[in-house]
């Protein structure tokens, strides 16, 4: 099982593919998700990032469309934050410096049992419970 980060979901929107090797391999990474090549799993907070991004960087109507797609996205595994979850959040923000999203991304993943998170992102290189898996290693 992966972890997969919001920017997974959100340069393939908001790029252009031929132009941002990123959009691309995000988009392949989506593609296996989908067909169940990869077991992945991201948590609540990644609709929020996604429908943000979007409609600041696009509008709110691609933002509405994408948000309902995320949540529909086929052999995605939607994982809840709980109280647990924040407190393992606020752990990762005092001892790696993490963003608060970042952290609550790590933190979903660790208390999950899941040890890759698949990001665009350096931030998750610090951590120690997690391996932070670039999108051209998939």
């Amino acid at each position: 099982m992966k972890y997969i980060d919001s920017n997974v979901f959100i340069y393939p929107v908001v790029a252009d593919e031929k132009t941002e090797k990123k959009a691309l391999l995000a988009k392949n990474i989506l593609l296996k998700i989908a067909k169940g090549v990869i077991e992945a799993s991201t948590s609540s907070l990644t609709w929020d990032e996604i429908a943000w991004s979007i409609r600041r960087l696009l509008n709110l109507d691609v933002a509405i469309n994408e948000g309902e797609k995320f949540l529909k996205f086929p052999n995605l595994k939607l994982l809840d934050i709980d109280e647990k979850v924040v407190k393992e959040a606020q752990r990762l923000v005092k001892e790696y410096k993490l963003k608060p999203r970042d952290a609550i991304h790590s933190a979903c993943a660790i208390k999950n049992g899941i040890k890759e998170i698949v990001s665009d992102d350096p931030d998750f290189d610090a951590l120690k419970e997690v391996k932070r898996i670039r999108l051209e290693e998939l």
